[in-house]
């Protein structure tokens, strides 16, 4: 199974829309404040941090660059060639490679998978947005792209980030700048249920090894000049302890 057609249309539409630069889009925020927290989360917890590290949704690949600073083999990968566009132009020294990717498509995280061996996974965001006849077939792409040795660290917007999300789509001003693309183009971001995650991931043979919360930091402010921040949940899980 592949991922709805409607869904890649929408991505492609607001990447090809999107401005050029760092910061640019809604979670697009600086990689210190979001994979350079992550990584302390997630790096001491790899068993084989030797590994190629895929960056599953990269987008305009500014956290993959930052994971190519501190892995020796990162692999942005997106659904959306609009976005690995602005991924290749973002990085002319080719820090990392990049690889058109619908992980929900059991032959093509196959080929990836006979391609790299096993891989550690960073996810930041993605399930979220997708739509729900997809979650678990991609959840099982990621599980092939693991193997028996990675480990995926997966960040989720937290149910109650689609409550901030709604309140600030329907503010009387209109959703902030950032976010207004996303809503115009029919992504729904904040729809997965938190229980939902965890029950994915067993369904895919994963096992979740750690977790826990923190906020997810967004490139908006609100009117009071306070930067937008948006409960999520992490994982890190893998095959066997």
């Amino acid at each position: 199974m592949s991922v709805t057609s409607r869904y890649r249309e929408a991505w492609e539409g607001f990447w090809r829309e999107a401005p050029e630069g760092q910061g640019a889009v809604f979670w697009d925020a600086e990689p210190i404040l979001t994979a350079g927290v992550h990584l302390a989360l997630f790096e001491p917890r790899l068993t084989a941090p030797g590994l190629p590290l895929v960056d599953l949704g990269c987008g305009n690949g500014t956290q993959t660059r930052f994971l190519a600073d501190r892995f020796p083999h990162v692999v942005g990968a997106d659904l959306s060639a609009a976005a690995l566009d602005h991924a290749r132009r973002a990085d002319p020294a080719g820090q990392a490679t990049y690889r058109l990717l619908d992980a929900a498509e059991k032959t093509e995280a196959e080929t990836l998978h006979a391609e790299l061996g096993d891989a550690n996974i960073y996810m930041r965001g993605v399930l979220h947005q997708c739509e729900p006849d997809d979650r678990q077939p991609l959840v099982d792409g990621i599980a092939t792209l693991l193997g028996d040795r990675g480990r995926l660290f997966l960040v989720e917007l937290a149910e109650a980030a689609g409550v901030v999300l709604k309140g600030l789509a329907r503010s009387p001003q209109g959703p902030p700048p950032k976010l207004a693309p996303v809503f115009r183009h029919g992504i729904a971001p904040g729809e997965v249920a938190d229980a939902a995650v965890p029950a994915y991931l067993d369904a895919a043979g994963l096992t979740v090894l750690a977790s826990g919360e923190l906020p997810l930091v967004t490139t908006e402010y609100r009117p009071d000049g306070t930067r937008i921040e948006l409960p999520s949940r992490w994982l890190l899980a893998g095959r066997g302890a």
